[in-house]
């Protein structure tokens, strides 16, 4: 029997404590946010890719968000990056918007990048084939960032000087949520029952991931709050699949495979290049907190997607439950807004290393 444990009361500690550092801490995080990943952050990217097969801009996406509009989040409202700069930001409270979003309104494109970017798109991995074949076309990891370096160049013309802009984007915070897709994907081209395999995969994941990060800071990151994967052998797409119902094993060693190889990624980065500094949310363990817990946490179902049945996209047509609340999951992978507020809630204020090391988002943010 799994050990329950208590994680209501720590949230609960962990809202108290964060009404009062709001109160002086958030007026301080003015600086622009920039988003990375995949579908758990992307806001509407892929609205504007006509060829992405990976896109959430129907019903019953949103029907929770403002005037119920499906915007592109595949959450039943806000997603966790809409949370996290919320918890963060002194004048945002949803994330910025997508960069082709922006693109399209050229006459304040300019005036908006300032306030940061948002390049996330459903379906992307670290690695530049992952979800191409399942979903044709997504905006990769690596062209996120170089769309990043068209900002800046926009940001350094817009400020007059380059000195301008590396001030800003030293004191802006990036964050980054992508690497799910990667073992989305794993069994179609893996053994599955080769621990050896996996480990392996996952350290040429990091390590590509590695190089991206360092791509960042040569274009002017320094802060970077990376937001580790989730279980997702306790998905409800990978339980239907298992006779047992229960977890899909190999997928949740994936990830905490790759938890222990960020951290080792991350804090060999940070001796390296000189300011780089970095908070690692634990993804992992704050979502078994909750599968394990449920009722202590506020959930009736765990194992479930309130959107479909685990095996398809939530879209009209599939059943919907009625209370979302109740729910962890709100499709085949992603959760609900209120999972993903729970959360941004322990990302950003938690304290210790179980859920985030070696500083949580808000310190990061008014780190410098």
């Amino acid at each position: 029997m799994v050990a329950q444990r208590p994680f209501l009361f720590v949230i609960n500690i962990v809202v108290l404590t964060g009404i009062v550092m709001m109160m002086t801490v958030r007026a301080t995080t003015d600086a622009p946010m920039f988003i990375f990943g995949d579908s758990n952050v992307d806001v509407g990217t892929n609205n504007f890719v006509t060829e992405c097969g990976a896109k959430a801009n129907h019903p019953y996406n949103g029907i929770d968000f403002y005037y119920s509009t499906p915007t592109g989040r595949f959450s039943n409202g806000k997603n966790i990056v809409d949370h996290i700069v919320r918890l963060l930001g002194s004048y945002q409270v949803l994330s910025p918007p997508p960069f082709l979003a922006l693109v399209s309104q050229k006459l304040t494109f300019n005036r908006n990048i300032l306030r940061g970017v948002n390049f996330a798109s459903g379906g992307a991995g670290i690695f530049n084939d992952t979800g191409r074949v399942h979903f044709h076309k997504v905006i990769t990891l690596e062209e996120q960032i170089q769309q990043f370096a068209t900002v800046r160049e926009n940001i350094t013309t817009l400020l007059g000087s380059p000195k301008a802009a590396d001030d800003l984007l030293q004191s802006s915070i990036y964050i980054f949520n992508i690497g799910s897709n990667e073992l989305i994907e794993y069994p179609f081209n893996h053994s599955i029952s080769d621990p050896a395999e996996l480990k392996q995969y996952i350290a040429n994941a990091t390590q590509a991931y590695a190089v991206h990060l360092t791509n960042m800071y040569k274009l002017g990151a320094r802060k970077f709050a990376i937001i580790g994967i989730a279980p997702l052998g306790c998905a409800p797409a990978a339980r239907i699949r298992n006779p047992t119902g229960g977890c899909a094993e190999f997928m949740n060693d994936g990830a905490k495979l790759f938890q222990v190889s960020m951290q080792y990624v991350l804090t060999e980065l940070s001796l390296m290049l000189e300011g780089f500094k970095f908070s690692l949310g634990n993804m992992y363990t704050v979502t078994m907190n909750v599968i394990d817990n449920p009722r202590g946490n506020g959930f009736k179902e765990v194992k479930s997607a309130c959107c479909g049945n685990g095996t398809t996209d939530c879209e009209v047509g599939v059943t919907l439950c009625s209370n979302r609340d109740d729910y962890l999951f709100w499709d085949k992978f992603h959760p609900t807004e209120k999972a993903s507020e729970l959360a941004a809630l322990a990302l950003v204020y938690g304290e210790g290393s179980e859920y985030v090391t070696p500083m949580n988002f808000s310190s990061l943010a008014m780190y410098g």
